[in-house]
């Protein structure tokens, strides 16, 4: 698929940043169906190619994302009738393979080999949570706000708010905000710790997230890889596991030739040049 051809992305890739930028601002940047099988097929194509270091995943709009769209709940919720022939077992485990899938989506993000930055204004609600938890950094205008939407409607959030959340935020707090479906203004989200910065608007804050995404960029990219799959690791993992894991990380991808240039060009007083990821191969044949 073309860039031209994505219902809810503007895709472009400058200077080694790739931006992704929602662009359904009239229905608040809501998650129609061609939302959940474009961005994991963006953020695969984006991290298996070359030339980008880093993703910015911003929105155009009052909103960032009022979250999963209500003409989605008929594809992703009950099966039409036939389907798994009236036995509830088959019928609950389509059920459960769809919210599988619906996970994958922001899956691809946590597993990219990219950071990705989001950088949110107005509401971020239901699944916008459950995405931007998956992404590295996020970062906030002053009239964002945060709502674990799920619990308004009656369900239980299935697609990573639950999980990732308290990873970033005291538990307490998530709990809180899942059991109530209150609102956590920009202010509140950066107090717990779950936005990076705040800023007076859109301008403000897509200037910043320029510049940090820039010097992410600046970086080797093997040893970005390398710190963004360690810190994902021992995020789940204890201690001794975590100094195992990078240990034999490094054992395998540590690059010299990046580590030497980074020291010459801090003697020559110049930025360093590292070459770009090389493309990742989809398979035997690929």
């Amino acid at each position: 698929m073309s860039e031209s051809e994505y219902t809810c992305f503007d895709v472009e890739v400058r200077d080694h940043v790739a931006h992704l930028v929602l662009k359904r601002p009239e229905k608040a940047n809501s998650m129609i169906l061609e939302f959940w099988k474009e961005l994991p097929e963006i953020t695969e194509g984006i991290t298996s190619g070359s030339d980008a270091r880093v993703v910015v995943l911003s929105a155009i709009g009052r909103h960032f994302s009022s979250g999963m769209d209500l003409s989605v709940f008929g594809d992703f919720g009950e099966p039409t009738s036939g389907v798994g022939g009236g036995q509830s077992s088959r019928t609950r485990a389509q059920i459960r393979n769809t919210a599988l899938r619906a996970q994958q989506t922001f899956n691809a993000l946590e597993q990219s080999r990219l950071p990705v930055i989001a950088a949110i204004q107005g509401a971020c609600v239901g699944g916008g949570v459950d995405m931007v938890s998956a992404c590295d950094l996020r970062y906030a205008t002053q009239d964002a706000f945060f709502t674990i939407q799920e619990i308004n409607i009656g369900m239980t959030a299935d697609v990573g708010t639950l999980q990732r959340m308290p990873k970033l935020v005291p538990e307490g707090v998530v709990r809180e905000l899942a059991f109530t479906g209150r609102r956590m203004d920009a202010e509140e989200a950066l107090d717990r710790g779950f936005v990076n910065a705040v800023y007076d608007d859109h301008d403000s804050m897509m200037e910043a997230v320029g510049d940090i995404a820039a010097q992410i960029a600046a970086k080797s990219p093997m040893a970005i890889w390398g710190t963004k799959q360690s810190m994902n690791f021992s995020r789940d993992h204890s201690v001794a596991d975590g100094l195992e894991y990078i240990a034999t990380w490094n054992a395998a991808m540590f690059d010299t030739d990046d580590m030497g240039e980074a020291f010459q060009a801090q003697m020559e007083r110049r930025d360093p040049d590292f070459p770009d990821h090389r493309p990742m191969g989809k398979g035997f044949g690929a």
